[in-house]
């Protein structure tokens, strides 16, 4: 389940908890709303964790080498 599906959870779960007052024998919608959105907000967290996981910066795969230059003479004046 992606980003999307974690937020359209949180969605529905807030329209069942506060948006209706329908009554079904045996279901507490409240409640099931309620679950709806606590699984939402845990794969969202897990979601953003495994994210911030994979962002790992790479370190250039050749060497940088400073060379220090040197402009002498080969007659013997430096300069």
């Amino acid at each position: 389940m992606g980003l999307g599906g974690c937020i359209i959870l949180i969605a529905v779960g807030a329209i069942l908890t506060f948006a209706t007052d329908w009554d079904m024998q045996g279901v507490n919608l409240d409640l099931v709303g309620i679950i709806l959105m606590v699984v939402g907000l845990i794969g969202v967290s897990t979601f953003s964790s495994i994210a911030r996981r994979r962002r790992v910066v790479v370190p250039p795969s050749t060497p940088v080498v400073e060379e220090e230059r040197r402009t002498t003479r080969r007659d013997g004046y430096g300069i």
